[in-house]
């Protein structure tokens, strides 16, 4: 019997630990941070009161249609990634607080050379790119160092990383670095119109925003 209650325990244990879904009715911190990242973004006016109801879900479907995510109104794992929060615990977002005024213009920069007419959330996907390698062992761990890697980014061999960057372009690199990846981790992005690498084909593509492919 007391091999069984613990091998119940442990089951239920490993059930709730895989549960990282908050939905339609459901209450708490996880919730209120859902809703505090959707008003940043501009997918709800309600206020963040941690109940889960009509609001927050319409919500949530529309930011799940933006993003190339499937809408079914359930924050899981990908979505909570593309908002940049961990659910039932501390967030994981890389806050712009955390870096200097210098970092965050180089940031912008490349994201006004790499995506300007792309739509907002291009903008910040690209950035997301950016992060996402910071974080990334096969990668340089600081910005600079990341988009200034030799043969990384067009935009640096052809000049146009020195464009001064617009208003966009500063609010997509905030925005990325408060916790917003559009593309669920990604490291890697191209325009499949113009790439000629065949490298870059060769790897998985997770969605496409705009102009671009995203992928890992």
């Amino acid at each position: 019997m007391a091999v069984f209650a613990l091998a119940f325990f442990v089951l239920c244990a490993g059930m709730n630990g895989a549960q990282a879904a908050v939905a339609w009715g459901d209450k708490g911190s996880d919730v209120i941070r859902i809703q505090q990242r959707l008003r940043q973004y501009g997918y709800m006016d309600a206020p963040a009161d941690g109940i889960f109801g009509q609001a927050t879900y319409d919500a949530v479907v529309w930011f799940q249609r933006k993003n190339g995510l499937r809408a079914d109104g359930v924050v899981g794992p990908a979505t909570a990634a593309a908002l940049g929060i961990s659910l039932g615990g501390a967030d994981g977002s890389m806050a712009a607080g955390a870096y200097n005024e210098s970092e965050i213009y180089t940031l912008a920069r490349l994201v006004h050379a790499e995506a300007r007419g792309e739509p907002y959330v291009g903008k910040v996907a690209v950035a997301a790119v950016v992060l996402n390698r910071v974080r990334s062992a096969a990668f340089p761990n600081t910005i600079s160092g990341v988009i200034y890697q030799a043969g990384a980014f067009d935009c640096v061999a052809d000049g146009q990383i020195n464009l001064a960057p617009d208003s966009d372009a500063l609010r997509a690199a905030r925005d990325a670095m408060n916790g917003w990846d559009p593309t669920g981790g990604c490291i890697y992005y191209y325009n499949p119109a113009t790439s000629t690498s065949s490298w870059i084909w060769s790897r998985e593509v997770r969605l496409a925003i705009g102009a671009h492919n995203f992928a890992v």
